[in-house]
């Protein structure tokens, strides 16, 4: 054991076990991202063209545009969220004030009169949307750090995001599938909008606040002096003033980017890049993944509609997607803790390509057969979920031992943008593909046929150019270097 002049230096802490309740806080957070993230990619680009009459091009910018903002803010976020843990000891206010105001705007953003027309229409889900989306990054930044600093343990953080997969795949289907249905409800595709965008702001809103729950859990057990690394409590003090930006010095391996400033918060973000590798490598290959099944995504009920010749198939679609995931995540996790999360991580990738790839049959042949194919995508989607997440509290903690602690905000802003850049390119990729292959924009009610090109299209964005996405996603995770060995030595 080393000694220095303070005295033997204290052993390195045992990974400290996850109770099972912050374990289900915290998976009960995905509830709402997992709503988040898909009932708009479903629906929204669907309910400009289809009920509001907007044109296909200006849909997606209007969706896109939310996203652009998310990617300007997030970083924000970040730091703001990693002050907070300085000064306050926990993340949870940020959360807090996204949760509560999530579901007020959520319904709004589906409250459109049609007699406004497509222009006033389009204005209105814009802004909606925006304000829907910042209050969503307020919840999702913060939640994003937590298992970095809920647990030390490689195994453990496999297990705790393993667990949030399977309640985000839940997520996936009960919206995915039950948000179309709840639309159909009333009669009228204008107040089923509304219904629905109520029932699962409500939803979404009461998951994220459950999930404040496990903010408390991290810091009340994993005090100042023990983040910071710090033999004393006056180190701890200068550590957390340091995080606060209140020291009168800094140096470049102090998390001093969080200062007041914007600038500020945006050289954190850019900090964490520019330093971490792994992140770089892990960020870069979640992005392309998140624009192919954000493609997927926006382009399933254009699928089920025009190819497959009914709306309500797209829930077919969600639950040969989602339900074999369910029971694929734990599966998942097992393989992870065998051989390396970044190994199964890319058979996980190669099987959803594929899987991805096979439904380029629907072009001759469109039918129930697609379900067959999704089903095994479903199955790859569950490791594609929840193994990137596990690796990024690694990243997070790597970068902590090598530059010191504080700056998981920072990584989780960076990566919601990722995350969202991803997804937002999804659905302006799809609807660049709608204008250029001439599909037509009707208001609720109105009969449109749609030309050949425009069917072919949705079906290449649904198969072929997300095969290609993860195909190219798969050289960046060759580039991700961060081991098993590399993770647990932090800890002797």
């Amino acid at each position: 054991m080393s000694t220095d002049a303070r005295g033997p230096a204290a052993p390195p802490a045992s990974p400290r076990a996850l109770p099972r309740r912050t374990v289900a806080q915290y998976a009960i957070g995905s509830l709402g991202t997992g709503g988040f993230a898909t009932l708009p990619g479903l629906v929204l680009t669907y309910y400009l063209t289809d009920s509001l009459g907007v044109a296909a091009i200006l849909a997606g910018v209007i969706v896109s545009a939310a996203k652009i903002w998310d990617v300007i803010i997030d970083p924000v976020i970040g730091a703001l969220t990693d002050r907070d843990l300085a000064r306050h000891g926990t993340r949870r206010r940020l959360m807090l004030v996204g949760s509560l105001a999530l579901p007020v705007l959520f319904a709004v953003t589906f409250a459109v009169p049609p007699a406004l027309g497509p222009i006033v229409g389009a204005i209105w889900v814009l802004v909606a949307f925006l304000l829907t989306a910042t209050a969503f990054s307020l919840f999702q930044v913060p939640y994003i750090a937590l298992p970095a600093e809920l647990t030390e343990s490689y195994d453990a953080r496999t297990t705790l995001l393993t667990w949030r997969v399977v309640v985000l795949t839940f997520a996936i289907l009960l919206f995915g599938a039950g948000g179309p249905l709840l639309r159909t409800v009333t009669g009228d595709p204008t107040t089923g909008y509304l219904v629905m965008g109520i029932v699962a702001g409500i939803t979404i809103g009461v998951g994220m606040l459950i999930a404040t729950g496990a903010a408390r859990h991290a810091l009340a057990t994993r005090p100042v002096m023990e983040v910071a690394g710090s033999a004393t409590a006056a180190e701890a003090e200068f550590v957390a003033d340091e995080i606060a930006g209140t020291s009168g010095t800094t140096t470049d391996a102090s998390p001093s980017a969080f200062g007041s400033g914007i600038r500020a918060n945006y050289r954190a973000a850019i900090d964490a890049l520019r330093r971490s590798q792994p992140f770089r490598a892990l960020l870069a290959t979640f992005l392309l993944q998140a624009l192919a099944t954000g493609l997927m995504l926006a382009g399933a009920q254009y699928l089920a509609t025009w190819v497959l010749k009914s709306e309500d198939a797209v829930t077919f679609l969600f639950v040969a997607l989602i339900a074999p995931a369910l029971f694929a995540a734990p599966g998942w996790g097992w393989l992870a803790r065998r051989n390396g999360k970044e190994r199964v991580f890319a058979v996980a990738s190669i099987v959803f390509a594929i899987a991805a790839l096979a439904t380029v049959g629907a072009i001759w042949a469109p039918g129930a057969w697609i379900y067959l194919p999704v089903a095994f995508a479903g199955i790859a989607y569950a490791g594609m979920q929840s193994l990137p997440m596990a690796m990024l509290p690694d990243v997070i903690a790597h970068d902590a031992q090598r530059n010191g602690p504080g700056r998981a905000g920072a990584f989780g802003g960076v990566w919601t943008a990722g995350e969202t850049t991803g997804f937002a390119l999804g659905a302006t990729a799809l609807s660049i593909v709608l204008a250029a292959t001439g599909y037509i924009a009707s208001t609720a009610g109105e009969s449109v046929t749609q030309p050949a090109t425009a069917l072919t299209g949705i079906v290449i964005s649904f198969s072929v150019v997300p095969a290609a996405l993860i195909a190219v996603s798969l050289v960046t995770l060759a580039r991700y270097r961060l081991r098993r060995q590399d993770i647990e030595s932090q800890q002797d």
